[in-house]
């Protein structure tokens, strides 16, 4: 059986796209894999009726790259060019006591990527290890994926991680699987997503949303670059930057207002009616959703990293520059400034009287900020720090470019079918009680034209499709 491969590469100066193309025939079978320069990338692969029109596919495919610049390459002499890894400094707290810290857990590298909800705790690091623990401290489990984890964001019942190779990934089953591929030359920085709709801050300050089916929608580049906040609602989208914060109206049809900050934007929050903007400038300023304008300035002691809000902005914390972290009424008055006892808070979320953050010695640190517990530490009297240890034999999950086969007969759950449509590979639901005309969200990498699956169970989206919920098998 023979085989072909064509090798593209698209790399241009001054930081812009450093990308390749690679396609393979190998008889009825054309394979693409595409990426940034230096990862392995991510493929794509679909079988045709015959060898001609394998070949006639991918001259097609060669064809539009070629077009858009890219030109053929060697593989391996050009090298990866290095993403965005946030520089941070963290120098010793300046407060007088220590917070109540119930736990800690370690995770070896720099952690940015945090989220919190009522089964678990969950933390991303640098080096792309992504844990899951319980309330109490104890490891549940334990992901690795393959680059560095910028963020970590829940959209209802799914959790994502966005990392360094440009790439989204489901954590919600067993194994995680590429959920969203950003271009190769977009430098992600922050996530957020609703509804299976995704909303990408990048170093260039610009802003990519893409729909269920991992399909661009629209995109604009605000006035500063370094955008470190995206944060979204069913009307708007608020981007932080360098120069402030802009809201743009959620279907991309316009901007609904600008509002220059005290500082660049290093991190962003939200409430049903305000955003709440950690800036360089020592201030997190709270910013009206509807209008832009300013409601209220919490003063630090240094460059905030961080911050988070009690429900309805009761409490507004922050953690800065130099390991301490504090609380404020949501007027601005300064309740208390404590330190961190490791390391100044890169993110953070609170959830029932506890502050949860990810430290820049890389923990997952649990404290408790309960008025009385507050009150004991301003005094003096703290709780011993728990040390959190994983267990040996906990399993590591990574990314597969494979699923399970199982057969028809002993499979249970909702059945679906890959079909082509228009050019481009859609799932439906074959499964009696659901819409059929509906499109089921489903990873790119694994869909083969006329193959069925299984699914453990589907979600209605309100944007008039299915997501699915646990494992993805092949049925045989």
């Amino acid at each position: 059986m023979s085989e072909t491969t064509t090798y593209l590469e698209l790399s241009q100066e001054g930081g812009g796209a450093h990308k390749f193309y690679e396609v393979t025939v190998r008889d009825t079978v054309v394979s693409v894999r595409y990426g940034r320069i230096g990862a392995a990338g991510q493929r794509q692969t679909s079988t045709f009726p015959t060898r001609e029109k394998a070949q006639a596919a991918a001259a097609k495919k060669i064809g539009e790259k070629v077009r858009k610049g890219y030109a053929p390459a060697v593989q391996g002499q050009r090298t990866a060019r290095p993403v965005t890894r946030r520089q941070v400094s963290s120098a010793p707290s300046t407060a007088r006591a220590v917070a109540p810290v119930l736990w800690r857990f370690r995770t070896g590298a720099a952690a940015f990527g945090i989220h919190i909800d009522e089964d678990r705790a969950w933390v991303g690091n640098q080096n792309g290890d992504v844990h899951a623990l319980g309330h109490d401290g104890e490891v549940l489990a334990h992901y690795r994926l393959p680059d560095g984890v910028k963020c970590l964001v829940a959209d209802d019942f799914w959790i994502y991680a966005g990392c360094d190779d440009g790439t989204v990934y489901d954590l919600s089953s067993k194994l995680p699987f590429a959920a969203y591929g950003i271009a190769p030359d977009v430098d992600i920085f922050w996530l957020d997503i609703r509804e299976g709709i995704l909303n990408v801050a990048d170093r260039s300050g610009g802003l990519t949303v893409i729909d269920h089916e991992d399909e661009y929608q629209w995109s604009r580049r605000s006035t500063g670059d370094h955008a470190w906040m995206v944060r979204r609602d069913e009307r708007a989208v608020y981007h932080g930057h360098r120069r402030g914060v802009t809201a743009y109206l959620a279907d991309g049809s316009g901007e609904l207002w600008h509002t220059p900050t005290q500082g660049a934007v290093l991190f962003g929050w939200q409430e049903d009616d305000s955003v709440y903007a950690g800036t360089d400038r020592r201030v997190v300023q709270r910013l009206a959703k509807d209008s832009g304008a300013l409601e209220a300035t919490y003063a630090c002691d240094t460059v905030v990293y961080s911050c988070a809000t009690a429900p309805g902005g009761r409490y507004v914390f922050a953690g800065d520059s130099a390991s301490s972290v504090y609380c404020f009424a949501a007027d601005g008055t300064r309740l208390w400034k404590l330190g961190t006892g490791g390391g100044s808070a890169l993110s953070m979320q609170y959830l029932d009287e506890k502050l949860y953050m990810v430290t820049t010695d890389g923990s997952l640190v649990c404290v408790d900020a309960s008025e009385a517990a507050v009150a004991a530490a301003r005094a003096g009297t703290v709780p011993v720090a728990r040390d959190v240890k994983s267990a040996a034999a906990l399993p590591t999950y990574t990314p597969s470019a494979t699923v399970r086969t199982v057969a028809s007969a002993a499979a249970s759950g909702v059945v679906v079918e890959c079909v082509q449509e228009g050019g481009r590979l859609r799932v439906h639901v074959v499964s009696e009680g659901y819409e059929p005309s509906w499109n089921v969200q489903f990873p790119r990498h694994i869909r083969r034209p006329g193959v069925r699956y299984v699914v453990d169970d589907l979600s209605a989206a309100a944007g008039g499709f299915y997501r699915v919920r646990g494992e993805i098998r092949q049925l045989v």
